[in-house]
């Protein structure tokens, strides 16, 4: 079986399994299709877009996003801290660490601070997702395994920069990996210290573009 994955733009992603949608930090892109399962990395607007969650929301919609979403989004939601998991039907997903130790926006102040946000392994189909959430390249990333495809934030100024994406991706050993959080920065820079220095696949998406993990 295979997991579709489709790029929204940003940090969004589509994912679809033989009978269930995944959303992933919904915000950039087109959700004229409902979700199964919506997964929210942190509170920041460009990542938890309550309108986007409310346009794909059914009844049944599985909502999971760290506390301090909750608030911002209306009805039940689930929340994973880092090391938890949950089923949600035939779909595993655990919660990891993502945050900032490098990146202030002010003295002491980071962007992303630690236990504000998580990124998140999802399972299904045999196969494992990892989507980073906003963060820097951060020793944790180091003990994740049987990653097939990380979804890699890369833009720099709040999260990795192209060279620390490429570092964390040779440290997870995924079989592919996309960059994703790119503003306007170059994804080929990305693309060549990965493929120069490991097997993985680098895949350079255009916004609506698909990938199957096959």
């Amino acid at each position: 079986m295979t997991l579709t994955i489709k790029w929204l733009g940003h940090s969004s992603f589509q994912i679809k399994t033989e009978r269930k949608t995944v959303y992933v930090d919904p915000y950039e892109g087109d959700y004229s299709e409902k979700a199964d399962l919506v997964l929210v990395s942190h509170s920041h607007f460009d990542h938890c877009d309550t309108s986007k969650i409310e346009e794909v929301r059914k009844a049944d919609t599985v909502i999971i996003a760290p506390d301090d979403c909750v608030s911002k989004i209306e009805g039940s939601v689930k929340t994973l801290k880092p090391g938890e998991e949950i089923m949600v039907d035939s779909i595993r997903v655990k919660a990891v660490d993502a945050y900032n130790y490098k990146r202030f926006r002010s003295p002491g102040n980071p962007f992303h601070p630690k236990g504000s946000g998580v990124g998140y392994l999802i399972t299904a189909e045999g196969k494992t997702v990892y989507h980073a959430g906003d963060t820097d390249f951060i020793p944790e990333m180091r003990q994740l395994e049987h990653v097939d495809l990380a979804l890699l934030p890369s833009g720099g100024t709040y999260t990795m920069d192209n060279s620390e994406a490429a570092e964390a991706a040779l440290a997870i050993k995924p079989r592919a990996a996309i960059p994703m959080h790119r503003w306007d920065t170059d994804p080929e820079e990305f693309k060549k210290k990965v493929e120069a220095k490991s097997n993985i696949k680098v895949v350079l998406l255009h916004k609506s573009e698909e990938y199957q993990v096959a």
